[in-house]
């Protein structure tokens, strides 16, 4: 028998919160969920069931970095024995059989330190932003440079690392798996399911909240690492600042002078961006409506991505520090 942690982090997740923590507690499993601030029952319902919970200090601003590693002291006070630690989040459940595919392939393969497996969404057809996430979530099978909110990983290989960097709003898994390949380790990607996550995003203005976050995100990756061999993120931020920024902002200059023809060429090269998304989401097994809905999406997200790598250089140069960008609406029942 190995030792698994569960660091489950969540803030007025409501019932999503109560299939998540259901779906890790068994014997042998020490979970400990991470409140942040929640102004449901979350704290009361993980204390029902059992669940050790750790309410973060409301004085110190919220990120998702922070409770993961609240979660990490509390698994290295109560049980320095642990040796894998599962890290999800409180909207999503664990899918059974995940944990015995995760332990052996760290046991099989001593050099990988963190493993995931494949996240879907729960309900891909409750809105276009759930279908979205769930493209969004299929990614190659294999060795990855990155991972995402969930996965197992070895405690050792934390302690060595620190932990995640607790002031990132966003992106702090990417930001931790550059450190710890950087000591040796490895990051893969096992052909197995792993978790059901709830976007229950229903409004475009949640959808734009999100994807800002992300252009953030993008923007201090670059930040802290872009001058590092991983050149991290700076391709994306390129892209974004050209196709959600330059490109637009050049027609818009050059549109009298060429009589709209730099009109017609953004058209076209928009048109190229959608042709070559359609196609790689084709081949990722999705259906055509999907494939064409994603496609027009990675052509509209540039612009809020843009907006948020606007809003991290200024808060940069304001010397100011973040919250996290918040775009879930409160959510209860049983």
């Amino acid at each position: 028998m190995h030792s698994i942690g569960i660091v489950v982090i969540g803030r007025n997740e409501g019932d999503r919160l109560k299939k998540c923590l259901l779906s890790v507690i068994a014997p042998g499993n020490t979970v400990v969920y991470v409140d942040s601030g929640s102004t449901d029952d979350s704290v009361k319902l993980a204390h029902s069931l059992g669940v050790a919970v750790v309410e973060l200090d409301l004085s110190i601003p919220f990120t998702a970095a922070r409770g993961r590693n609240a979660g990490l002291e509390y698994l290295l006070h109560h049980r320095p024995d642990i040796e894998f630690v599962q890290f999800v989040d409180g909207d999503c459940l664990i899918v059974e059989g995940w944990f015995e595919s995760a332990v052996n392939e760290l046991i099989n393969q001593p050099q990988v330190v963190v493993v995931c497996g494949r996240r879907r969404e729960e309900f891909p057809r409750y809105s276009i932003y759930n279908r979205l996430c769930d493209v969004e979530w299929n990614t190659p099978i294999g060795e990855a440079d990155y991972c995402g909110g969930d996965s197992m990983m070895r405690m050792d290989a934390l302690k060595q690392v620190g932990g995640f960097n607790s002031k990132l709003i966003a992106g702090e898994e990417p930001e931790l798996c550059i450190r710890l390949r950087r000591h040796g380790g490895k990051i893969f990607r096992i052909n197995a399911e792993m978790t059901r996550h709830d976007a229950r995003i229903t409004h475009f203005s949640q959808w734009w909240k999100r994807t800002l976050r992300s252009g953030y995100a993008y923007a201090e990756g670059v930040w802290l690492h872009g001058r590092s061999p991983e050149l991290h993120w700076v391709r994306e931020s390129l892209r974004i600042w050209v196709w959600g920024l330059i490109l637009p902002l050049l027609t818009m200059i050059t549109l009298l002078p060429t009589k709209g023809l730099s009109l017609l060429l953004l058209v076209a090269a928009y048109s190229y961006l959608f042709y070559r998304v359609y196609r790689m989401t084709l081949v990722k097994g999705c259906d055509r409506q999907t494939a064409m809905f994603y496609a027009l999406f990675c052509i509209i997200d540039k612009y809020p991505m843009v907006q948020g790598q606007i809003k991290f250089h200024l808060l940069r140069l304001l010397k100011r520090q973040s919250t996290i960008v918040e775009y879930k609406g409160v959510f209860s029942g049983s």
